[in-house]
């Protein structure tokens, strides 16, 4: 089974081919990515008008690279998937519309793919491992503790009441006066800092539930960083080295909160598994690596490219869920919010 992915819900424009291995998991055939970086960087942010203009721009090229870098054509494929959601809805559209126009022309299934649900499976993709096991999706617009039970069947233990650790990250990092994107800046600064020089609190350590709330910790930094005025380049450093360690602080023990949760409701947990953006980050794989092993869990971490949005978990989700005879009519609506878990209850500003 070969399936086309296409992935435009933010600033990446990205297509890539995945096949079924017989044994299980995935082979990526082609993986094409065009990074918006370079266009938001003077924003400080990214601006959804230039982003659905660069998908416009460089979607089709793309597509026509993945699909000759696997060595295929369009009638040698088994179905085309597109993230349908969430994300910023301009960027969805366009995606979505090229997806269902080459399924439509091809007469091929069309899978549309919730954009969470693709970082939630590729594990399976680069490891195959088993359900059911316990995600933390963390990146510049989610943080959240799922139970991944099966393809479709998502219970969310814990989300953020306020900022996303992506999120969070990339305002430190502005804060302070570092390029964007700020967050791998906020980590390369860290590595020369003294994580124990300014004390910064771990909001939510210790409660009962897996929930994060990261907005405290973002306005200690500010308050830390007024304090030290005019900064240096060793208390830049600091404050980054003192705010990744806080962070990792919290992440741990909402997951441990979470891992019990899981074991209570669920079972065992086949793995831990962290995806998204933030996965990126060495020290938060290193806290985590501790905690898998002190609670006798694999941890599975695909490889950075794979946790930053792409177009091969699109393809490997539609994979998953063709072979499960999962298909979605070409009249299916783009959606900016798509929950994984609709019977949970909303974070408090609003956010899925």
């Amino acid at each position: 089974m070969r399936v086309l992915g296409i992935e435009t819900t933010c600033d990446e424009t990205a297509a890539a081919v995945v096949e079924l291995k017989a044994s299980g998991g995935g082979v990526i055939l082609s993986n094409e990515i065009y990074s918006q970086t370079t266009e938001h960087a003077p924003f400080g942010g990214v601006v959804p008008e230039l982003a659905a203009r660069a998908h416009v721009e460089h979607l089709d090229g793309l597509i026509r690279c993945a699909l000759a870098g696997a060595g295929l054509r369009v009638s040698d494929l088994n179905g085309v998937a597109a993230a349908a959601g969430p994300g910023l809805i301009g960027g969805v559209m366009i995606g979505l519309t090229s997806g269902k126009a080459i399924a439509l022309a091809a007469g091929k299934p069309f899978v549309a793919v919730n954009h969470l649900e693709a970082h939630a499976l590729t594990a399976r993709l680069t490891d195959n491992v088993a359900f059911p096991y316990l995600l933390l999706l963390v990146s510049g617009g989610h943080t959240q503790l799922i139970a991944v039970k099966g393809v479709g069947d998502y219970v969310r233990l814990g989300t953020t009441i306020d900022d996303a650790v992506g999120e969070a990250f990339d305002k430190v990092g502005k804060l302070l006066g570092l390029p964007y994107p700020g967050g791998p800046q906020v980590e390369r600064k860290a590595l020369a800092g003294d994580p124990q020089r300014f004390a910064l609190p771990r909001p939510m350590l210790g409660r009962p539930n897996a929930d994060f709330s990261l907005s405290g910790l973002k306005t200690a930094v500010r308050l830390t960083a007024e304090r030290a005025a005019p900064l240096t380049q060793t208390d830049v450093a600091d404050i980054c080295a003192g705010f990744q360690a806080a962070i990792v602080d919290v992440i741990v023990d909402r997951t441990r909160v979470a891992l019990k949760a899981f074991r209570e409701s669920a079972g065992a947990p086949q793995a831990l598994v962290v995806a998204g953006g933030v996965a990126a980050n060495d020290a938060i794989r290193r806290g985590l690596q501790r905690l898998a092993q002190s609670a006798g869990l694999k941890l599975v971490t695909p490889a950075p490219a794979l946790c930053t949005d792409n177009g091969a978990m699109i393809a490997w989700t539609g994979v998953e869920r063709l072979r499960l005879g999962l298909v979605d009519d070409l009249d299916f609506a783009p959606r900016p919010r798509w929950p994984l878990d609709p019977n949970a209850e909303r974070a408090l500003n609003g956010k899925a």
